[in-house]
């Protein structure tokens, strides 16, 4: 077996590595780069006045936080703080100083039962994401009467790639799965090939974070998926056990 992961930056490093750790080939393909947002400078004094702030990932934490750093401020300690997942709460908390709330799957649906998220009527909610994502949360929060404000903290910038050149390197490698962990990484894939290629590529074994994604995979015209408990790099690598 030969992974092929796309995960960006030091997250898809990591789990290459683990699963070397257990015996399994992976190649290293990141489709997106991450970098600083354009709402960072309309942070303040916009975190200060709000009732809830919803973290959807761990780099919406490491940019906001490191842009409160350089301007000398911080983390409301009167706001209620949530996360999507499990690692953001925790990168979130330590940056805070506040408890944070998350839910035990990790995605909008689930984060969307928190008990927080359900008398919301008036409360000012910001959500700090990337360019684009999570639009559930934002209709469900304001369908129950909160004022909901993005911030888009950091930005996915894709990646483009020869994809003749690139799938004759993976047949060749024998790349037989492919971990990829966003809706938008899926959709920007698929797109960089024509037909011959994507007969290829449909053959592959497809590992996905959660079954919204997986539905995706599927429209798309992938047959082999399988759903992941979620998006960290333990669950992935359990993914791919044999």
């Amino acid at each position: 077996m030969t992974v092929l992961v796309t995960r960006p930056g030091e997250q898809g490093k990591a789990l290459c590595q683990q699963l070397a750790n257990i015996g399994l080939s992976a190649l290293h393909h990141p489709l997106i780069n991450i970098e600083a947002g354009t709402d960072l400078p309309h942070l303040i004094p916009d975190i200060h006045q709000c009732d809830v702030i919803i973290a959807v990932s761990q780099h919406a934490v490491i940019f906001s936080d490191q842009f409160l750093r350089n301007q000398r401020s911080f983390w409301s300690p009167t706001v209620r703080y949530l996360a999507v997942g499990q690692k953001t709460a925790h990168l979130l908390s330590k940056a805070t100083g506040q408890s944070v709330n998350y839910p035990q799957v990790s995605d909008s649906e689930h984060l969307l039962k928190l008990t927080e998220l359900q008398a919301i009527s008036g409360k000012n909610i910001i959500i700090l994401r990337g360019n684009g994502g999570r639009e559930l949360i934002n209709e469900t929060l304001t369908q129950r009467g909160g004022r909901i404000q993005y911030k888009e903290v950091y930005r996915r910038v894709d990646i483009p790639f020869s994809a003749r050149q690139c799938v004759e390197s993976w047949q060749q490698a024998k790349v037989d799965s492919l971990v990829i962990t966003s809706s938008h990484q899926l959709t920007f894939f698929m797109s960089q090939f024509d037909e011959t290629e994507l007969a290829w590529v449909y053959q592959l074994t497809l590992i996905v974070p959660s079954q919204r994604i997986a539905l995706d995979a599927k429209a798309l015209g992938f047959k082999h998926i399988v759903t992941a408990c979620s998006a960290t790099n333990p669950d992935l690598v359990a993914a791919l056990q044999p």
